[in-house]
């Protein structure tokens, strides 16, 4: 086995032991190990602190980045759909991972398959009620600001 991914499921099995869950993940470029980070929900208690995230975001503060173009995960489970959005949005180019969704869901752990399942819905018919409320005309649009501010 690799040894970034050795590591990732070390992180993950350490991270058992002290409480938490089994995910781990190891940042990577030119075979190089940035950061490293574990799922830490539970100390937090912040839904978003998975083992990839905080991986990103510790590199990203050292950084003073959001962009990780040409960086590598090594993750102990199959990342979640928070997590491959945040990877697709920092540029990671590739995604190693060990555990499948299946064995997450073998684990206890299945809130990943419910989710890529939502999402693949419309939203009509998706559990979240989701509600569009557009701008009214007098009220700044941030959106075209935006555009305006970066052209």
């Amino acid at each position: 086995m690799d040894k970034f991914m050795e590591r990732a499921v070390e992180l993950a099995s350490d991270n058992v032991r002290n409480g938490g869950e089994p995910f781990g993940a190891v940042l990577v470029k030119n075979n190089n190990l940035v950061d490293e980070g574990v799922n830490e929900l539970h100390k937090r208690f912040d839904i978003t602190a998975h083992a990839e995230i905080q991986a990103m975001r510790r590199a990203q503060k050292k950084m003073h980045t959001h962009v990780l173009q040409g960086y590598t995960m090594y993750a102990s489970g199959e990342p979640c759909p928070m997590c491959m959005t945040a990877m697709y949005y920092a540029g990671i180019e590739t995604i190693y991972y060990c555990a499948t969704a299946e064995d997450a869901v073998e684990a206890g752990l299945g809130k990943s398959e419910f989710v890529y399942g939502e999402l693949k819905k419309p939203k009509a018919e998706r559990q979240i009620r989701m509600v569009h409320m557009p701008l009214e005309e007098a009220q700044e649009n941030p959106m075209k600001l935006y555009k305006e501010e970066k052209a």
